[in-house]
């Protein structure tokens, strides 16, 4: 996938726009709103961007005079650049933080959280690998902690009875959502990472990097994984160690998230919102579109899970209440059951 700034294509479809009480069932209504102008400016996540890519497509088909332009800079980066005010919308692979909210206060920009989708972390290895197929939570941590860094440097350093082969670390960037997912969830702190690695914002250099290299090792989002299979191998995952009649290896894909089954690499995705660009009208309209529940098969599209019903009704309540700031400022999203939460 081509990951840089784009204006994205203008079509002729029709819009959903959610309506309804708030609390019920999410019902929308096929309108025309070919009326509407302006540009709509979104940055963020790289796997958030494919889901915020699609509806963006879809949208402008009925809504030629709209433009909308879709950066990736990572989670951090985007919310950086929206809490500074130059976004209206931010895609975010995980919350966002006490200090960016801080930023967004400074700078007088109020936002309202809307989860949008589920996604699970896929960890790779190069298609020659035959010994790294399945690996445990305990057996990453062993790989990836940051007392690992010039120690474990060689796969038979991981499990007795892999090969000695040189391991070769290839992850994204510090400013995005999925490797401060990845780091909490199997070293146990957002951030804590070994050093020594490859990393960058861009997916399609883990890919490369770990395709040419069968000592490879990396990750990102589950919605890159199909598309790579045929230079890639996905590593299924283990809580417990096999040796020890563990649960068995559960691979990475939608189905063994839906089924909650896939942890702990599961997560939820968000868009955030800034308050005052709900006042635009194709903003508004943007959003209502996004989190039409008749508009979840564009979710799937991209490779992600769309969130159960109960969940579009209370992102569209919470969208139209206004509701601003953050439900995961004393709570982590690792394990977290969002019906329970907004």
């Amino acid at each position: 996938m081509n990951k840089k700034k784009i204006w994205t294509s203008t079509l002729t479809t029709s819009l959903v726009v959610a309506t309804g009480l708030i609390g019920c069932a999410n019902q929308s209504a096929m309108t025309s709103n070919s009326d509407l102008t302006g540009d709509i400016v979104i940055d963020g996540s790289s796997t958030v961007y494919p889901i915020t890519e699609v509806m963006s497509e879809e949208f402008e088909r009925d809504n030629p005079n709209v433009r909308i332009a879709i950066g990736i800079s990572g989670s951090g980066g985007g919310l950086s650049k929206f809490c500074a005010g130059e976004t209206d919308i931010s895609n975010a692979s995980r919350p966002i933080r006490a200090s960016e909210i801080e930023q967004c206060e400074q700078n007088g920009i109020e936002f309202i959280e809307l989860p949008v989708a589920f996604d699970a972390l896929s960890v790779v290895i190069n298609r020659e690998n035959d010994w790294a197929t399945c690996l445990t939570a305990r057996e990453l941590q062993t790989i990836w902690s940051p007392e690992s860094q010039g120690v474990i440097n060689n796969w038979n350093q991981v499990r007795a009875g892999f090969p000695d082969v040189p391991l070769s670390l290839y992850a994204p960037g510090t400013d995005s959502g999925t490797f401060d997912y990845f780091t909490e969830a199997i070293n146990g702190e957002e951030g804590l990472s070994r050093g020594d690695i490859t990393a960058s914002e861009d997916d399609n250099v883990i890919v490369q990097g770990v395709s040419n290299d069968i000592g490879g090792l990396g990750y990102f989002g589950l919605s890159y994984l199909e598309e790579n299979l045929g230079s890639l191998r996905a590593v299924s995952l283990d809580n417990e160690d096999p040796n020890d009649g563990g649960d068995g290896c559960i691979e990475p894909s939608l189905q063994n998230v839906e089924a909650g089954i896939y942890q702990p690499l599961a997560r939820p995705l968000f868009i955030y919102v800034k308050k005052a660009s709900l006042e635009r009208p194709e903003v508004r309209a943007f959003v209502d579109f996004y989190l039409s529940e008749e508009n979840a098969q564009l979710t799937r599209e991209a490779g992600q899970v769309d969130l159960p019903s109960t969940l579009y009704d209370k992102a569209n309540s919470r969208l139209q209440q206004m509701k601003t700031g953050s439900v995961f400022v004393d709570i982590s999203t690792i394990g977290v059951k969002l019906d329970e939460v907004f």
